[in-house]
């Protein structure tokens, strides 16, 4: 039997969900460890407190020398300078470079005092005592500077960014052991219908399984949270109320079924007399029958029963809802595709594919860095990749270029 009350007003789906938006509110903010920051939302500015790298290094394995030593060097022209020691990682130097000296060094290591480039391995031939530099370098080639990386006072994240592994290894090369962030929402699960059994159960005559509740869990799952299922409510006002209020020791709550206009849809009728319906009935198909209310201040979601408007109805209100209530508001997806005016020219080897770190902002694409594999802050300033080909020779500034997003891009809500 139906109540026969149907959808006679539905509303637009974004404005329903702004109108759901507007009516959560942020959690708490605590502290996370940085071994545990992947997905957390940052709720305090990151500054350096020194220089990253905190002094000169090499950039390459060779020799550190004195630039000027090496002028006119070539392979039809070697010059010879005297091995005067060797400088290993995470050792000071005891040694220093004079004039027609040179000091081995690998990648990493401080450069000695006196040095001010590094010629590579590949440019220079051992002969007994001496080294033989075979090209010339100019300053500071092949030396990754004091503060190039990071530079003491700089903001190296910002509040409302959604933390990446990258940024864990930046926090951590600054020696912050804790940060601040929103506590993630705990997000319980409940599936309503008389028809379903449990996975594991037998079932017999006209029973199905109930394969919303960890199709949710693990949606949930994907983008972090944490989802406690609280199994199936029979199609009763007395048990939906029930499951409601055990949900009500988390966060949020997900309801699946139920959400209709039959005479076992009971939900929207539960929620409201618990506390307030913000919407149902939804301009959307599939998922028209899609609801949210509050009890208690927490957000309760009313998804359709059939999976795939239930999984449709969670990506389009529930993730957008979980994000506010860390405080921020996702503008556009990790790995989806974006195009941008370039900003700036972008060279490239042909015959190898590069890989460049730009920043993605409004239709506009940065370069941020072209090169330097040890250089980790530029996947925390850059939050998209662009790919050049094998066949091309680079990009022009003012081309039209397609990036992958390598992180969310969010705005925060104040």
């Amino acid at each position: 039997m139906f109540r026969e009350k149907g959808f006679w007003k539905r509303e637009r789906v974004d404005d329903a969900l702004k109108r759901l938006l507007g009516r959560i509110k942020a959690l708490e903010i605590e502290e996370a460890d940085v071994y545990n920051l992947t997905n957390r939302v940052l709720a305090e500015d990151i500054v350096a407190g020194f220089d990253i790298p905190p002094f000169d290094r090499a950039a390459m394995d060779g020799y550190a020398v004195k630039a000027e030593d090496t002028f006119g060097a070539s392979v039809s022209n070697p010059i010879m300078l005297e091995l005067a020691g060797s400088v290993e990682i995470g050792q000071v130097p005891e040694v220093k470079v004079e004039q027609g000296k040179a000091v081995r060094i690998v990648t990493g290591a401080m450069m000695p005092e006196g040095a001010n480039a590094v010629v590579m391995l590949e440019h220079t031939r051992v002969n007994g005592n001496f080294i033989e530099i075979l090209k010339a370098v100019t300053p500071l080639k092949n030396v990754s500077r004091r503060g190039e990386d990071i530079k003491e006072g700089e903001v190296v994240l910002r509040k409302g960014e959604i933390l990446q592994p990258q940024d864990a290894g930046v926090i951590a090369s600054l020696g912050i052991e804790r940060v601040r962030v929103y506590r993630k929402p705990r997000v319980a699960v409940i599936t309503t219908g008389n028809e379903l059994a449990e996975v594991g159960e037998k079932i017999e005559g006209a029973k199905i399984y109930n394969s919303n509740n960890p199709m949710i869990c693990n949606a949930l799952l994907e983008f972090g949270f944490e989802a406690i299922s609280l199994g199936i409510a029979k199609d009763s006002v007395e048990e939906i109320r029930n499951k409601i209020c055990k949900a009500l020791r988390f966060d949020a709550v997900v309801i699946t079924g139920g959400t209709s206009v039959g005479s076992r849809d009971l939900v929207p009728e539960v929620v409201e007399e618990m506390g307030e319906l913000v919407f149902h009935g939804v301009s959307m198909k599939p998922g028209m029958p899609t609801a949210a209310g509050l009890v208690d201040g927490k957000p309760i979601f009313m998804l359709p029963g059939s999976p795939a408007a239930a999984l449709l109805g969670f990506y389009t209100f529930t993730i957008p809802a979980l994000y506010r209530m860390m405080n921020v508001k996702i503008v556009a997806r990790k790995w989806s595709r974006q195009r941008g005016i370039l900003q700036g020219r972008v060279p490239s080897e042909l015959g190898v594919r590069g890989n460049v770190r730009v920043l993605w902002e409004d239709g506009k694409v940065y370069p941020i860095r072209i090169s330097g594999s040890g250089v980790l802050s530029s996947f925390v300033r850059a939050n998209a990749l662009l790919v050049v080909p094998e066949e091309r020779e680079g990009y022009e500034e003012g081309e039209e270029v397609e990036v992958t997003l390598l992180r969310d891009v969010t705005e925060v809500f104040e």
